[in-house]
């Protein structure tokens, strides 16, 4: 059975219905998994989080559930993406439909878990979903691991963070306000290119937090130009490389903005 040190339950909003997964007890963090869908290493990722003290909340989005990650079963599920009603992959200027019914996840797992609010990380696909989702109010702790939307297949898409401009204007006002963002990319991914982290250093200033890790040719740490998900499929654990520090800061930033 996947997943079977998690619970899970049918989460319904607006006529659609999925399985989310649920590990642990704390404040509530909202993990979005990247392509293909919940691989071993998003798994540990939620793992490692839920025994850092706090409850994570993963939907089933796409993909099989701790089917590992292969080149075919890859471009399998971007296809699918590109092709749903769900996921505007080339959109600049507003987010994936499929944002709504996660909004409404993050509202259900503050009123389960109480406290502040709620933590919420996205990778590749999902990355730019913390950031719509942080529109809502119980979003507290947004994180944009890698980033990838829209699809970088122009200057303008590079720079374009994925969201309205009526959505920025809140992000914005919630950043100045101390609800920052989080942001991790390595350097040479061309999924995550520089043009969008300055879009975000340039919209929220002080608001926007970002780790980024050198792997161009020549770097210290024998990444390569494919490095992409960073605290999951490249992750490095061990003390002193740089993955595992942006892990660390991860949950630390959970911390600092879930916790009374």
């Amino acid at each position: 059975m996947p997943l079977s040190d998690f619970d899970s339950f049918s989460f319904a909003h607006d006529g659609a219905e999925r399985t989310v997964y649920t590990r642990g007890n704390g404040p509530g963090v909202v993990v979005m998994h990247e392509i293909p869908g919940i691989t071993p290493p998003v798994a540990d990722f939620s793992r490692r989080v839920s025994d850092a003290g706090f409850k994570v909340y993963m939907p089933h989005m796409f993909g099989t559930p701790e089917k590992p990650l292969s080149v075919p079963y890859a471009l399998g599920q971007i296809t699918r993406a590109c092709i749903s009603r769900e996921f505007s992959v080339l959109a600049k200027n507003e987010s994936s439909p499929i944002t709504d019914w996660l909004r409404a996840l993050c509202r259900h797992a503050h009123e389960e878990c109480g406290g502040p609010g709620v933590g919420a990380l996205g990778m590749c696909l999902t990355g730019n979903f913390a950031l719509s989702l942080m529109v809502d109010e119980s979003v507290m702790a947004p994180v944009l691991s890698q980033p990838s939307l829209p699809f970088p297949v122009s200057a303008e898409h590079r720079a374009a963070l994925h969201l309205s401009e009526a959505d920025m204007k809140t992000v914005q006002q919630r950043a100045g306000a101390g609800c920052g963002v989080l942001g991790l990319r390595f350097t040479a991914d061309p999924m995550c290119p520089p043009e969008r982290f300055a879009t975000l250093r340039d919209k929220l200033g002080n608001g926007f937090e970002a780790i980024e890790i050198e792997s161009g040719p020549g770097n210290p740490y024998g990444l390569t130009r494919q490095s992409h998900s960073v605290v999951t499929t490249d992750l490095v654990d061990e003390e002193g490389h740089p993955t595992r520090a942006a892990l660390d800061r991860v949950i630390e930033f959970f911390g600092e903005r879930l916790r009374e």
